[in-house]
């Protein structure tokens, strides 16, 4: 994105920034997500799953802040190709309770090493101790939104 044609005010504003930044930053992520067969949505839950464990479909959703059909739906995309198993909670049998599956393990593997790749290619401009900076400001500021 070149952003050399935008007015000098709108490059100043921090806020502007973030959000070209941001669409960058997804645009580069889904790029090379794409190639595990992968969306964003399917990433994050894997990571949740890893990161978590078992959890319900709608703790997933509230973690994710997905909304609960996106969720259903990235739910039974990675079911039906055998990364996640859905099962009955057995103290709640209205409940889903939801697991990485041996295939989800692997998958997020791959899928770790292509999203390491879109943050190199996305922050490439950066040095190792800037990205370091950047990645503490912007928690930094999220932390206190």
């Amino acid at each position: 994105m070149d952003e050399g044609d935008a007015p000098r005010r709108l490059r100043a504003l921090p806020s502007w920034l973030l959000a070209r930044a941001a669409l960058l930053g997804a645009r580069t992520v889904t790029a090379h997500l794409e190639e595990a067969g992968m969306r964003r949505a399917h990433y994050a839950l894997l990571v949740a799953l890893r990161e978590d464990g078992p959890a319900s479909q709608a703790a997933l959703g509230r973690r994710l802040a997905a909304d609960r059909s996106d969720m259903h739906r990235t739910v039974g995309d990675l079911e039906s190709r055998g990364l996640i198993a859905r099962e009955p909670d057995p103290e709640d049998r209205r409940r889903n309770v939801v697991t990485l599956t041996g295939a989800g393990v692997a998958a997020l593997a791959e899928a770790d090493a292509l999203v390491d790749a879109a943050q190199s290619e996305l922050l490439a401009p950066l040095s190792a101790d800037e990205r370091e900076e950047l990645v503490r400001l912007l928690s930094s500021a999220l932390e206190r939104a």
